[in-house]
């Protein structure tokens, strides 16, 4: 499957959620708004987790 965009994988306190999103992943260490009141930051940028997605995928965690 051969996709544009990018996921973000979301860490929230019941568990983690995916979402898609348009153009290139957040570079490590950026922050990133998600309109919920939550700041979060890039941890790490790889692999969508999804078989057979070749799409990066960010991995967020909530900012202190």
């Amino acid at each position: 499957m051969t996709s544009s965009g990018h996921l973000l994988y979301i860490w929230t306190p019941t568990g983690y959620r995916l979402e898609e999103r348009d153009g290139a992943a957040p570079a490590v260490g950026a922050a990133v708004d998600l309109g919920d009141g939550v700041r979060y930051a890039v941890q790490k940028v790889g692999p969508s987790p999804l078989p057979g997605d070749d799409r990066d995928c960010a991995f967020l965690s909530r900012e202190p």
